[in-house]
């Protein structure tokens, strides 16, 4: 079977990382502790892929940029970046989407600030770019490029000329990637850059349905997000939220593929089916009863810790979800939180809608309160926080110091992140590792030590607890006690300073 256009991405991307989402970020850092493809196979392993090298699992923003091509009627499929090359014979296009490129977005710009080393993520693209830039190197082959890390693209202009792309699609390509794709077939003029405006964005009605398995279950139930905030792009779109009709066809295509675990997607999940930034319990409790009928476990991929607290203590809402979620199949689970800042000043200036319902002067009481709340129902949060925020001060990371010192009893990993220009701060100057100081450093080592002392926890009670992970069990262990041992002499450089 030939395809006139291929969909792919290089193999940091094409995998379901052992049917364990969280094993993906590992490829947002240079290999550690272990030699680098046995880190990639950590992070990274090869996925199946049928007779023609399609992958039985796939990225599922590529999944909906495949179904809304198919919808119109273009002979269009994913394939896996180890098989493209049997295609190109026919192909006319070539598409690629990524989260991050060139590592230049949160984490993997601080991994490599911090080691002077390039993260996997970004050594696999490239890798990947240099060999298939040479097999198209005498066909007349158009690559479109996509994702949310698109806007990567503009800070390595050499590279656009390199590999050879013809256009960058930034934003949701769901409504727009039909008529692109034909005018590229038909040879008609095209930008190179092209930045999806408002009037572009796909209505709820204008998103495709994804026709194959996505990547470790994950499946959308909204898109966009009320809160705001200032260094995020997500939040320049508008809130959509998916029907039950359209979750549940969504579900059946995985579950019919033997997918028993999934992802449930949305920038702060605890506001489905509301209409505002309080949580509304029935549609959310009847959301996951649906999920439950199909996945024997699952995780949430984003919450805001301010409906976390609304929730429970207005209508025990995070009590009635674990039971639901909670059964011989699941007894945790794993979700992405955005603490930022300990500081009222800066929540109050980057980030007001955030702390909604409640005033940013009572941030700081907000995050230990859902930190507290989830603690006690398993729910173990991977937390960002960002440093070098526009207009932070000393006096701002020293508040965030505080909170962190009164989240040490709460079972969960903090993320320390550097700032990096996006959403309506775009213009600001980026948070280079020549601006950490003093009190920067003692923070940094605050979150590590945090996270590393939880990290074993979660490993020894959690994390990779069926015989079969043993292994992956083991390499992660190997993977903490190699940070443990190499930062011993910098936290007695650290301990002497403070």
């Amino acid at each position: 079977m030939s395809y006139d256009i291929i969909i792919t991405s290089d193999r940091t991307m094409m995998s379901n990382h052992h049917s364990n989402e969280f094993l993906g970020f590992l490829t947002t850092s240079p290999s550690m502790g272990l030699p680098e493809p046995i880190w990639m196979w950590l992070a990274a392993p090869k996925v199946k892929v049928d007779k023609i090298g399609r992958p039985i699992q796939a990225p599922y923003g590529l999944r909906k940029i495949e179904a809304a091509l198919q919808n119109a009627g273009f002979k269009a499929a994913i394939i896996d970046p180890d098989h493209i090359y049997k295609h190109l014979n026919k192909a006319r296009i070539v598409m690629m989407g990524h989260h991050d490129y060139f590592a230049l977005g949160p984490p993997s710009c601080e991994w490599m600030m911090i080691t002077g080393r390039e993260p996997i993520n970004a050594r696999s693209f490239c890798k990947f770019m240099e060999k298939f830039t040479q097999a198209v190197r005498n066909r007349d082959i158009k690559i479109v490029i996509g994702g949310p890390a698109a806007w990567q693209w503009l800070y390595v202009p050499k590279l656009i000329e390199k590999y050879r792309v013809s256009t960058i699609i930034d934003g949701e390509a769901d409504k727009i990637i039909a008529h692109i794709t034909q005018k590229i077939l038909n040879g008609d003029s095209v930008p190179k850059y092209i930045q999806v405006n408002l009037n572009d964005t796909p209505r709820l009605d204008e998103i495709p349905l994804i026709k194959y398995p996505s990547v470790n279950g994950l499946i959308e139930v909204m898109r966009g997000c009320p809160r705001g905030c200032r260094f995020c792009s997500v939040t320049l779109r508008p809130l959509r939220i998916y029907t039950f009709d359209m979750i549940e066809r969504e579900l059946k295509v995985n579950s019919l593929a033997g997918i028993r675990k999934g992802i449930l997607h949305a920038e702060d999940l605890l506001l489905y089916g509301s209409n505002g930034v309080k949580p509304k319990p029935e549609p959310l409790i009847k959301l996951h009863k649906l999920v439950k009928k199909y996945y024997m476990s699952i995780a949430w991929s984003h919450v805001s810790l301010s409906t976390v607290k609304y929730g429970q203590e207005n209508f025990k809402l995070i009590s009635k979800l674990t039971e639901i979620i909670y059964d011989s199949g699941q007894s945790w689970i794993g979700v992405e939180v955005g603490i930022e800042t300990g500081s009222v000043k800066l929540a109050r200036r980057i980030m007001p809608m955030k702390t909604s319902p409640y005033s940013s002067e009572t941030w700081p009481e907000v995050v230990e309160d859902a930190f507290a709340i989830m603690h006690e129902h398993r729910i173990i949060p991977a937390a960002t926080i960002i440093i070098g925020l526009p207009g932070e001060t000393e006096e701002d990371v020293l508040e965030t110091i505080e909170l962190m010192d009164k989240l040490k009893k709460y079972r969960s990993l903090i993320v320390p992140m550097f700032f990096v220009p996006m959403g309506t701060l775009k213009d600001k100057n980026w948070f280079k590792i020549l601006n950490i100081k003093e009190v920067h450093e003692e923070l940094l080592i605050k979150c590590f030590k945090h996270s590393i002392h939880w990290a074993e926890d979660i490993l020894s009670k959690f994390y990779l607890k069926e015989p079969y992970r043993i292994l992956l069990n083991i390499l992660l262990k190997i993977v903490v006690n190699y940070f443990k041992f190499k930062s011993r002499s910098f936290l007695k450089h650290y301990e002497n300073r403070f």
